[in-house]
Formats: C-alpha cells, sequence, structure tokens
C-alpha cells in the first residue's frame, strides 16, 4: 500500500531514511552565503530599513500571518535581489510529488514561492507565519527541493517567517546532501542587509 505524507508533515528522519538525504558537516560544501558577498548601495540599504521599519510596525500590533510575511517582507526583499528581472521567473504554489525508491512513500506539497532559471530551480522559499521557529520549514523546504528535475547542479533554499532567514543548500549527485545557515535576524543590526547580499551573491552564481 502507497503512503502519501503531505510535506508539511514529513521530518527530517523520514527524508533521510527514504531518500538517502545527508547533513553534510563539509565546511567547504556552502561558502555561498558566507564568501564574496556583494556590497550594498546606500540606496538599497534605505530599502532595506524600509522593509525593517515595516516589519517591527506590523508585528508589534498582532504576529504576522505567512501570507503577511510573503507581502510585507519577502516580496520586497526578491525585488531588491533582482529576482523579478531576466533570467528569472517566478511560480508561486507550485505542486511537487516525490517518491522513494520502493515506491511505496510518497511525498506531496506545494512550494510557496519558486524561483526559475530556463526550468532549473534556483531558489525554493518555504514561508511560515512569524509565530513559528524559522527551522520547522527546513524538512518541508528539503523536500521540495529534492524534487527539482535537474539534479545536477546545487538547489537553494530560503526559510522565512519574517523574523528569521535560513538558507540552504542542497546537491543531488551520488547522494542527496545539504547545508543551511545560522539563523539570521531581522532585529539585528545589519543581518537584513546580509539576507540581500546573500540573496544577489546567489543571483550572480546561477546566472
Amino acid at each position: 500500500m502507497v503512503q502519501i505524507i503531505p510535506a508539511r508533515e514529513i521530518s527530517l528522519f523520514e527524508l533521510e531514511e527514504k531518500f538517502g538525504l545527508q547533513l553534510t558537516t563539509n565546511t567547504t560544501f556552502f561558502r555561498e552565503w558566507q564568501e564574496n558577498l556583494p556590497l550594498l548601495t546606500d540606496s538599497e540599504r534605505q530599502a532595506v530599513e524600509r522593509v525593517k521599519s515595516n516589519y517591527l510596525n506590523l508585528n508589534k500590533h498582532r504576529l504576522m500571518s505567512e501570507e503577511t510575511v510573503k507581502m510585507v517582507v519577502l516580496s520586497p526583499l526578491l525585488d531588491l535581489a533582482g529576482f523579478y528581472q531576466p533570467p528569472f521567473e517566478i511560480e508561486t504554489e507550485t505542486s511537487i510529488e516525490i517518491s522513494a525508491e520502493d515506491e511505496g512513500f510518497i511525498v506531496k506539497g506545494n512550494i510557496d514561492v519558486l524561483v526559475i532559471q530556463k526550468r532549473l530551480w534556483v531558489l525554493v522559499i518555504e514561508s511560515k507565519s512569524s509565530k513559528f521557529d524559522v527551522m520547522t520549514a527546513l524538512p518541508q523546504a528539503l523536500a521540495y527541493m529534492l524534487d527539482n528535475p535537474n539534479s545536477v547542479l546545487p538547489t537553494f533554499g530560503l526559510l522565512i517567517n519574517g523574523r528569521e532567514f535560513v538558507f540552504v543548500k542542497l546537491t543531488q549527485q551520488e547522494q542527496p546532501q545539504y547545508a543551511h545557515s545560522y539563523a539570521l535576524s531581522i532585529e539585528r543590526d545589519s543581518e537584513l542587509q546580509q539576507v540581500i547580499s546573500i540573496l544577489k551573491r546567489l543571483r550572480e552564481v546561477i546566472i
């Protein structure tokens, strides 16, 4: 009997057991979020501060829903990073389905935001409400990233709950491996600027 599980309910253990996914401890595996980050212009820094101000103002009234996080925080950040311009495309609520080798285990779900370059998935973004720990989105995002039809090049992911941001890298050559950044906070000085710099760096890497 085939077991179907929603991606939002998948665990890291199940991804490891059913799909052979491994967290790598190789410190050189995911350097893109730390090295050669581009500097922001004055106008970009001002725009980032505006995003931060909007978040802090709205979040003090009530915790942000997932849709509000995408509208107030994620959308302007993707714009600042250049992901709304050629050669990129944006899809939302993209359906995915991955099957384990024994074909008895299927994961289904919908990606919140998918950035595509010539059909290569370059950034899978999983958004949560600000009331959730950002890392609760990790298993779900990894499940989506495993469904990337191009398994030769790495796929990058971004977890966001409005307050925090975590970047993820997945490769699927030989055995699926991943690593992630530490959580960057919108509430700590300059870290939101670092998020934009990382997004711009990933844009450079994949073009």
